[in-house]
């Protein structure tokens, strides 16, 4: 790993893979396991950074399909970088954009290449190749890079996955050819769909390679739960135990309980924001639609215990009232403590670890 960069397990779990880690950045440190939220167009949407430092997070994502389009990746050199652009001085990472441009199936095309699509925004032709995005995201200036895959759907078929999974190692090289950046770690992606024998080898390319770290994608387009728990279960163990892992894409308190046993350190979705816009609170482990007639004069906290700004400041009823009345403050407050509801579940889970208590505190989202 660069110099620039450090991942160490202090504790592991003494009945499964679970760690806890602390994996070093230029811009701080992430103790991991930890769930990363989204901010894909360099914001977590309708939070400012400060909210964000209290929700505990410790590291952020941004896309760089998104903010190539708009603002585009000059004006965020412009503004000083993706940390200064938008005011967050800890951590981020940037996506590839592979899994974006792969979304639009009907509107692009994939060679050796690369990929040519037409952009949703404007109607012009853009190509993105391995090295244009880790020029991109070079420009961008986050800490964490993520190598150039072809992400294929969950209907594809194993001579599909195979020549997917292939070219998306093929361009891994290409991408590290293209990568000069110290202060920045590149991560591969094993890809592989839901064939066992493609994601071993993927798994054992890879690591031959040596990166900084290493993610698994693909496991969040379609598949059933059974088969995401599968994949990750079959491929972590594959990965360096020297090297942070990253499963992409996941952030249900099930999912990451099961990655975690599996020796999996860092997550991300966008599911605690999503589902703030659309009323629903995720509340210890539970999916509550605060719409609901029964919040309508419930006077209480949404969590008693939880030590967030929305639940130390205001009621049930109050965010009821809000999200009936289609108020912006709703989506805030229940972002707020979305985010912090699975931040302070991947906290409490690494002090589990740490006390070797992980099984006995948390197997039973293991069933």
């Amino acid at each position: 790993m660069d110099a620039n960069f450090s991942f160490h397990t202090i504790a592991n779990c003494s009945n499964t893979s679970a760690r806890a880690g602390i994996f070093s950045t230029p811009h701080g440190v992430v103790e991991t396991p930890r769930f990363m939220p989204v901010g894909t167009l360099a914001n977590v949407k309708t939070m400012t950074p400060a909210q964000l430092k209290d929700t505990g997070a410790q590291m952020v994502l941004s896309n760089t399909y998104h903010l190539h389009l708009q603002p585009g990746e000059a004006i965020v050199a412009g503004g000083g970088g993706l940390h200064k652009f938008m005011g967050w001085d800890k951590p981020m990472l940037t996506d590839s954009g592979g899994f974006q441009v792969f979304s639009l199936s009907e509107m692009r095309k994939i060679t050796e290449e690369g990929v040519t699509f037409r952009s949703p925004r404007d109607g012009e032709i853009i190509n993105l190749t391995p090295e244009k995005s880790i020029e991109i995201q070079n420009t961008l200036g986050a800490d964490v890079i993520m190598a150039f895959d072809e992400c294929p759907p969950a209907t594809a078929n194993h001579e599909e996955v195979k020549a997917a999974t292939e070219r998306t190692y093929r361009w891994l090289l290409r991408c590290m050819e293209a990568h000069h950046c110290s202060e920045q770690a590149l991560f591969g992606i094993v890809q592989g769909g839901i064939y066992p024998d493609l994601r071993s080898q993927a798994a054992n390319a890879l690591t031959k390679l040596d990166l900084p770290g290493y993610a698994i994608g693909g496991v969040s387009v379609g598949e059933e739960p059974e088969l995401i728990h599968k994949i990750v279960r079959q491929t972590a163990p594959l990965l360096p135990a020297q090297k942070p892992r990253y499963l992409m894409g996941v952030g249900t308190h099930q999912e990451m309980v099961i990655a975690i046993a599996s020796g999996v350190d860092l997550f991300d979705c966008v599911i605690p924001t999503r589902w703030a816009r659309h009323g629903t609170a995720m509340v210890k482990g539970e999916r509550w639609n605060i719409k609901n007639a029964k919040f309508r004069e419930d006077f209480t906290p949404l969590d008693e215990t939880c030590p967030c700004y929305t639940c130390q400041n205001f009621t049930r009823a109050y965010l009821s009232h809000l999200i009936r009345s289609q108020e912006i403050l709703a989506y805030t407050l229940l972002s707020i403590h979305n985010i912090t509801e699975l931040i302070r579940f991947t906290q409490k889970i690494r002090e589990s670890i740490l006390n070797d208590t992980f099984i006995t505190d948390f197997g039973h989202w293991l069933n």
